[in-house]
């Protein structure tokens, strides 16, 4: 992976996004302040989230559904993850995943695949940051 270089960050937090509620895959000015502007530490961030959310989801989609402490716990792992780089799309499908699990609903399928769907978009901003 190359480094994320700090002036792609200022340059990619500034460019316009079409819609007013775009929330992007990773806030690249929250990473930056979290890693106080280190391209060496943004990557190896985004390198550790890129391995762990991948190994979350899959353990999420193997996991029987009954089992909601264990989807729980995995979705709070990947949300204090997804936080610290700044994905909050993931987090909050995360957050909505670990709560409706607490709260005993039934069927988390459609939540798990909102996560899937949130981690698949993120891993790709962090391929393409590292191109």
């Amino acid at each position: 992976m190359n480094p994320v270089s700090t002036q792609t960050i200022s340059s990619r937090a500034s460019a316009p996004r079409a819609g007013a509620n775009f929330e992007p895959a990773i806030d690249l000015v929250h990473l930056a302040r979290q890693t106080m502007d280190d391209p060496g530490l943004e990557n190896e961030l985004l390198e550790m989230f890129d391995r762990q959310s991948q190994r979350i989801v899959a353990d999420l989609m193997e996991i029987e559904q009954g089992d909601a402490r264990a989807q729980a716990n995995l979705a709070h792992k990947l949300r204090g993850s997804a936080l610290a780089i700044g994905a909050r799309r993931v987090a909050n499908a995360a957050r909505a995943l670990e709560e409706s699990c607490l709260a005993g609903a039934v069927d988390q399928a459609p939540l798990r695949q909102a996560l899937g769907q949130a981690v698949a978009e993120a891993r790709a901003e962090i391929d393409s940051l590292t191109q």
